[in-house]
This record gives structure tokens, C-alpha cells and sequence, in this order.
């Protein structure tokens, strides 16, 4: 596993998906690291980085899917090229990757890191859940991706025998933890430090806490 490092990072692009926004860093010396780690990035004007997952490693860049709901993500989101923001990561525990027939499973902005994840695994089948057809833009960045939209739940749509690896809000995972054992579920928290120090992203699972910075964001259920 890659060593965490931090450095200082200039923006590439950033380009609207639906009402979400891809923005493309260049990679320094970092390392894209697993599939389903995570990077703290500055939000300019905060005290405090945002965690987010790694969406795409193409080659010289970092790029990342942020939905703009709070003054962090829309700091992010209104970045513009040439910008340099710190960046520190990759950090925390990513999907393992030696699984057979995987199927990748998202929903709404928690298919960030599934792009990255696909092109490691060979662009397995995907299913991704959407609120609605304008947040389903974002679809385009999974490859065989079959998509359905709210009231459709994912749950509704995947088929049996294979192997769940699933990002997205808290009732898409507990109902594939009810569907499917064993599943590889990356889950969400704020978090302030990414490395363990602050305990701000402890989650109660199976009535167990978790620190999803270092024991997660992935866990199997």
C-alpha cells in the first residue's frame, strides 16, 4: 500500500457532470493508491480539508467527483485551472481487488470512486442509482453501467451470484448488507484529519464504532 504524502497540487480542469463537478488535479509524486482510498484536499477559505475518493487516475492526474452541498464542496467546485490546493493521501483501506465476477454498485455521488475502480477491475458490470435523470449525467464515467432512477432502487436491479462492491448514502449499503453477504461496502463520514487523530468519522457498525479513516471507508459486511 502507498504511503500517504502531502504537496501542494495544480488544477487541471474542472467541468460539470449533472449537478456534479469533475475536477482534474495534476498527480505531483502522489500515487492514485487502491480503489476506494481517499485524499484530504484544501477547500480554499476553510479551516478544514475535505475528504473525497479518487474517481480517476489517468495518467499524470488525480480527478475527483464532488457534489457542492456545503462551503467545502463548493469551494472545491469553483477552483479554476492553474489554482494549487494541498492535497494529502491516499489514505485509509480501498476494495480488495482479488474478487470474482465483482459487480460495482453506487449511488447518487457515492459513485465516485467506482470509475477508478472499474478500470482496475477491466470495467466490470455496473449498477448506479440515481434521484434523478439530471444526476444520472454522471453515469458516463462508469463503463457497462445498466442505471435506474428514483423510485427504482438499486436493490431492485442486481443480479445474483456475483460479487457487490458499492459506494453511496447510508440506506443503499444497509439494504445490500440485508440482499448480499459479504459485500464490500465504502462508507461515509466527516472527517477532519483522515489519519485516525480526531475521531470525527467514528460510525457504529454491527454495534461496533469504527474509525472509517483507518479501518475504512471500506468494510465488508
Amino acid at each position: 500500500m502507498s504511503r500517504p504524502r502531502r504537496e501542494r497540487l495544480s488544477v487541471r480542469g474542472v467541468e460539470g457532470l449533472g449537478p456534479y463537478t469533475l475536477v482534474r488535479l495534476e498527480r505531483g509524486t502522489l500515487t492514485p493508491g487502491i480503489p476506494g482510498q481517499f485524499f484530504m484536499l484544501e477547500a480554499p477559505g476553510c479551516l478544514l480539508p475535505r475528504p473525497l475518493s479518487l474517481c480517476l487516475a489517468p495518467s499524470g492526474e488525480l480527478a475527483f467527483l464532488i457534489d457542492p452541498v456545503g462551503p467545502g464542496t463548493l469551494a472545491l467546485t469553483e477552483l479554476f485551472v492553474g489554482e494549487r490546493i494541498h492535497v494529502f493521501g491516499p489514505l485509509g483501506n480501498g476494495y480488495r481487488l482479488d474478487v470474482s465476477k465483482p459487480l460495482l454498485v453506487g449511488g447518487g455521488v457515492g459513485i465516485a470512486p467506482l470509475p477508478y475502480l472499474s478500470q482496475v477491475l477491466k470495467e466490470p458490470p455496473a449498477v448506479l442509482g440515481f434521484r434523478t435523470t439530471h444526476h444520472a449525467e454522471a453515469a458516463v464515467l462508469v463503463p457497462n453501467a445498466e442505471v435506474v432512477i428514483d423510485p427504482v432502487l438499486v436493490t431492485e436491479a442486481l443480479p445474483a451470484g456475483r460479487a457487490i462492491l458499492a459506494c453511496g448514502p447510508e440506506p443503499m449499503l444497509e439494504a445490500i448488507r440485508a440482499h448480499t453477504a459479504g459485500a464490500q461496502l465504502a462508507w461515509e463520514a466527516p472527517m477532519a484529519c483522515g489519519y485516525g487523530g480526531c475521531y470525527g468519522c467514528v460510525v457504529k457498525i454491527d454495534g461496533m464504532l469504527k474509525r472509517l479513516c483507518v479501518e475504512g471507508p471500506v468494510l465488508c459486511s
